[in-house]
């Protein structure tokens, strides 16, 4: 997509709410007044305009490595993707839609109680992940990294004090159904991430940023439930 500066910021972000990101980087309201141009808030807030849009452009020509071969992946390179791609994906998206939730609940909360429940839901989602992924990256991870250290050497490997690796996977297997059916009530609570008619740009932001979250833990339990986990299972099997 083509940015110049005559774009509207509004409608830049209702195309592509990563943009909303950015202008909230550089203090740009998109929401009460995102029908300024490029040209105009640049020149009132004295910021460069040609960066603005290369940074608005590269957040939009940012793609997601769905198609990837995963099932070809080594384990620990596969362990490191998860960790640098979707643990911090959730550890930086979360922050932030909490902050839209809490200021929906405080403006439309009344209109629409529900945002109260799907707020609530998603507190409770951040703190799960949280313990969930330090779990993986300073036990189970490092681990699987062992595993794969001791094949290359045509060693085996000591078991580990958690005992056989399907102890701690089951956990995290329970962990992932649990935040699975988590989101789905907040997408039945959401209808599904529909704004309402009388939503603002905050708002539809922030059910766009849900809807990807969900979409972005799909794929990260996939590659640990279906791939990763099974394989780190044979293959300590293998080992000893």
């Amino acid at each position: 997509m083509k940015i110049t500066g005559t774009n509207q910021i509004g409608e830049l972000v209702a195309k592509n709410y990563r943009t909303a990101a950015v202008f909230n980087s550089h203090g740009i309201d998109f929401c009460c007044r995102g029908n300024r141009s490029i040209d105009d808030v640049c020149s009132k807030k004295d910021i460069a305009q040609e960066a603005l849009i290369s940074e608005l452009e590269a957040t939009l020509a940012e793609q997601r490595l769905d198609n990837a071969d995963y099932q070809n992946w080594p384990l620990n390179v596969l362990a490191d993707h998860i960790e640098e791609t979707h643990h911090r994906y959730v550890e930086e998206k979360t922050p932030v839609i909490q902050q839209y939730l809490d200021k929906l609940c405080k403006v439309h909360g009344e209109r629409h109680p529900e945002l109260f429940e799907i707020a609530a839901h998603f507190n409770d989602c951040a703190k799960a992940m949280a313990a969930h992924m330090k779990k993986e990256e300073l036990i189970l991870f490092p681990f699987i990294r062992k595993m794969i250290n001791s094949a290359k050497k045509g060693e085996s490997v000591d078991m580990a004090r958690f005992g056989s690796v399907e102890n701690p996977i089951t956990m995290m297997r329970e962990e992932h159904d649990a935040e699975g059916e988590r989101f789905r009530t907040i997408s039945e609570l959401s209808n599904n991430y529909t704004p309402p008619e009388d939503a603002c740009a905050t708002y539809r932001v922030a059910f766009s940023m849900l809807d990807e979250f969900e979409n972005d833990l799909h794929l990260h339990i996939h590659l640990e439930n279906n791939i990763l986990f099974p394989k780190s299972i044979t293959l300590q099997e293998k080992l000893q």
